[in-house]
Formats: C-alpha cells, sequence, structure tokens
C-alpha cells in the first residue's frame, strides 16, 4: 500500500488566532544562488520545488527580501502568483546584502517601510500575511523599528507581525508596541538556546518558527541519538529532527528548506513520524 505524502499530518497553527497554517512548512532561501546570492543554479528546478509544494499540503512559505537578494520572492511569485487562498508566504526586512553570504543589519524606519513595499510588489499582493523583523538592528532604536511595524499594520500592509533572532525581553519590548505572531530564532534538537524563548512563545501562543531545523551536530553521528532513533524508525535523520520539533510545542512552525523536489518530500514525510516517548527522552537527554 503507497502511503500519501501530506504535510497535513504535522497539524495546524492559527498565526495571529486568524491565520491557520499546517506547522510543517518551507523555507525558500536555499532556492537562490550560492552563498544566498543570484539566481538559482538551475531555474527550472527551483520552481518544480516551488510548485511541488501545494501538491504536499504545505501552505506556509517563508522567505526574506535578502534571500538573492530579491530572487526568492519573484521566485516564489513566478511559480505560484495567482496565490491560493489557503497559501501563507511570509518574509521579511531588516538585512542588506553586499555579496555572497555577507548580510549586514539596517533598521532605518524608512528603510524597513520601503522594503514592505518592495516585497508587496516582488510577491504580487496588497497585504503581506506575516511580515518579520530580520534583526534588530542595534545602532536604530528599537522602539523606532517596531514603530514601523505597527504603522505598516494600521495602513492595512501587514496582516501580522514576527521579530527574528531575539530574547524574551526584546519581544516583551515589542509587544507593548505592535502584537508579535510569530518569533524565528535558532533553534533544533542539538541547539537548544533559544529554549526560554521558545517556552515564553509556547506561554503566549506566539508562533516559533525554528531556523536551521534539520541541524543535529554530533547527535546524528553513528551511534548517536539521533541516528538511533532514526534507525528504529527506518528514518533518515533529517526526519527525526522535524519529527522532534513538531513534538516539542504545538507552536512550533519549522520550515525545512531544500532546492531538490526529492529532499523536499523527504522532509514533508517526516511529518507523519511520530517518536516515542522513549525516543524523545534520549534525545533530550543528549542534548
Amino acid at each position: 500500500m503507497t502511503t500519501t505524502i501530506t504535510a497535513s499530518a504535522s497539524g495546524t497553527f492559527d498565526i495571529g488566532g486568524d491565520l491557520p497554517v499546517t506547522r510543517l512548512g518551507f523555507g525558500a532561501m536555499r532556492i537562490t544562488g550560492a552563498g544566498i546570492w543570484g539566481d538559482p543554479p538551475d531555474h527550472d528546478r527551483a520552481l518544480e520545488v516551488l510548485r511541488r509544494l501545494p501538491e504536499l499540503g504545505v501552505d506556509f512559505i517563508d522567505t526574506a527580501d535578502s534571500y538573492g537578494p530579491a530572487v526568492s520572492e519573484e521566485l516564489i511569485r513566478e511559480a505560484l502568483h495567482p496565490y491560493r487562498d489557503d497559501l501563507v508566504v511570509a518574509t521579511k526586512a531588516g538585512l542588506v546584502r553586499t555579496g555572497p553570504d555577507q548580510w549586514h543589519q539596517l533598521g532605518d524606519p524608512s528603510y524597513l517601510r520601503q522594503c514592505c513595499h518592495l516585497s508587496l510588489r516582488r510577491l504580487g499582493v496588497e497585504r503581506i500575511d506575516l511580515f518579520q523583523l530580520h534583526r534588530i538592528d542595534s545602532n536604530v532604536p528599537r522602539e523606532q523599528q517596531f514603530e514601523v511595524l505597527a504603522d505598516l499594520r494600521r495602513e492595512g500592509l501587514v496582516r501580522h507581525v514576527g521579530l527574528s533572532e531575539v530574547s524574551v525581553e526584546e519581544i516583551e519590548a515589542a509587544r507593548e508596541i505592535v502584537p508579535i505572531s510569530t518569533v524565528q530564532n535558532l533553534y533544533n534538537v542539538g541547539n537548544r538556546q533559544s529554549e526560554a524563548v521558545l517556552e515564553h512563545c509556547t506561554e503566549h501562543g506566539i508562533g516559533f518558527i525554528p531556523w536551521f531545523p534539520l541541524a543535529a551536530g554530533d547527535l546524528a553521528k553513528p551511534g548517536g541519538p539521533v541516528a538511533e532513533v532514526a534507525a528504529r524508525h527506518g528514518a533518515a535523520a533529517s526526519q527525526v529532527a522535524l519529527a522532534w520539533l513538531l513534538q516539542r510545542s504545538l507552536v512550533i512552525l519549522p520550515i525545512p528548506g531544500t532546492g531538490s523536489v526529492q529532499h523536499l518530500e523527504e522532509n514533508v514525510a517526516a511529518a507523519q513520524l511520530r517518536l516515542s516517548d522513549e525516543d524523545v527522552a534520549l534525545l533530550d537527554a543528549a542534548a
């Protein structure tokens, strides 16, 4: 019997309380060129990956104006516009690119506003579902950065607001100015440095988007706990890493990214992997 691969097995989460998404999403950073710079090496292949998403039940795509820059957003529009009603596209602003693998913070309010308008144009939408501050720029008063996000939301250009790489204190400072619907921090089975932020998001119903979700580090090496759990289930280590995230908290929205349809299907299949209490205890103890 053939099992249908679908992300729907991961369940759903309502971003901001009113925007439902399937929890296992897609990160659109890796569909660009090397160093997240320029066009992908195979344009048609990138489009094929994006067009496979709705067929697999993936309805949440995370991108950023800095991916390419602009390339990722443009590819999403080319592949999927006009968008299905249930497709949610999140993007980010606040990082400037000067070359491959080079990233610089820029949180000037006028720049963030410009980024929003340009993303609207590239994506071909009148309102961005989820607009995230890619980083809080330490050279600009953070209140000014939060206030422009609040203004964009009031003006109807942005539906929901998110933050990336922030502390609990920064989340609460932002929430005094604008409702925060999601937080995107580095977090995976091998790196729990954002544990306190995840607990805070879980408590307050804030979506937590872990970037670099497939990383397992030494835990995935032969004889390691991730490898052991993977062998027990006949699964890949990356699938165990995703399954662990999905079971860790109901507010977690993993966004594994890839430029390969085969790898995409493998990632989505992780939605149907159920780890036992013993599996979870082993992974938690190791980390």
